[in-house]
This record gives structure tokens, C-alpha cells and sequence, in this order.
């Protein structure tokens, strides 16, 4: 009787845990896209009001943060300055497809990181009206995600965490 009582705690704290976890997952999500949404903006400065070549300017913006985004930036940055005959779309999508890895495990969406990989494939082509204009539109497009976070941040977490719990507690009566 006792480890029946054991592995119901046990399944409902594993259950109300996974909840709790999904919720700080969509934390983490509106976290770091408001990270790359300030780096974006760095790189938009760099290449609009200094006008640094794209690759200066992504290191400059990666330096600033020493996490992955940060990574990101400065990886596409050496990517650039060893000249190797990539593009720079073949250069982002590979430090992009980086940030999907098991290894890195960030909380970002198929979607995130679609559009984050779309943010290569015109950067760096013609002019510095041309880079502008793309950064705005990508910047325009993360608001419209960060927006969607934030108006159902509230609403998603309680979700997550009560059906976690909620959950738990029917598989624990389903078990008796």
C-alpha cells in the first residue's frame, strides 16, 4: 500500500512539475526574443548610424551578449571574415540550424526560428536602405510574436501549470 501512495506523489509531482516547466519554457521564450529583438536593433544602429560593414557590426552586437544569440551573431560574423565562398544566407542558416540542436535547447518555435533564418537570406544584399528595410520588417515581425507572448503570458502559464497538476491527479485516480 505504501508504494502505491509513494508512486501517486510520484506521478503527481512529475505531472504538476512538467506543467511548471511548460510554463517557464513560454517565459523563456518572450525572454530571449526580447533579447534578439534588442540585438537586432544594436545591428540596425551599427549598419544604419555607423555604417560598419555587416560583419563588424554583428560582431559588435554579438559581444554584447554572451549567450546564444550572442554566439549567433559572432559565429556568422567569423563565418564572413574567413571568406571560405559562402554566402551569407548559407553562413546564418547554418549558425541558425546551430541554435536547434539538442545541445543548445532553446525554447524558440519552428516558426522563431523560420523567420529568424528569412533574416539571412536578405541581409547583406545591396545596400544599406536595402539591410534597413529588412531589419524593420523582421522587427515587425518579432513584435507581432512578443505581443502575442505577452498578451497570453498570464492566461498560457495558469494553463500549463493546472492541467500539469490536474493531470497528475487524474492518472492517479485512473491508477486506483
Amino acid at each position: 500500500m505504501a508504494f502505491k501512495w509513494l508512486g501517486s506523489l510520484l506521478v503527481l509531482f512529475a505531472a504538476g512539475g512538467f506543467g511548471v516547466w511548460s510554463a517557464m519554457q513560454w517565459r523563456e521564450r518572450l525572454r530571449l526574443l526580447e533579447k534578439l529583438r534588442q540585438m537586432i536593433y544594436f545591428l540596425k544602429g551599427e549598419i544604419t548610424y555607423s555604417h560598419a560593414p555587416l560583419a563588424e557590426g554583428l560582431e559588435r552586437v554579438g559581444k554584447r551578449d554572451p549567450g546564444p544569440l550572442g554566439t549567433l551573431f559572432t559565429s556568422a560574423a567569423e563565418g564572413i571574415c574567413r571568406q571560405e565562398g559562402e554566402s551569407l544566407q548559407e553562413i546564418w542558416s547554418r549558425e541558425v540550424g546551430l541554435l536547434s540542436s539538442p545541445k543548445v535547447r532553446l525554447p524558440l518555435t519552428d516558426e522563431d526560428l523560420e523567420q529568424l533564418t528569412g533574416l539571412g537570406e536578405h541581409l547583406g544584399y545591396l545596400d544599406v536602405d536595402m539591410q534597413e528595410r529588412t531589419l524593420k520588417l523582421y522587427l515587425e515581425q518579432l513584435d507581432l510574436s512578443i505581443d502575442y507572448l505577452r498578451t497570453n503570458q498570464r492566461e498560457k502559464c495558469r494553463l500549463y501549470t493546472s492541467l500539469g497538476i490536474m493531470g497528475g491527479m487524474f492518472l492517479v485516480i485512473m491508477m486506483y
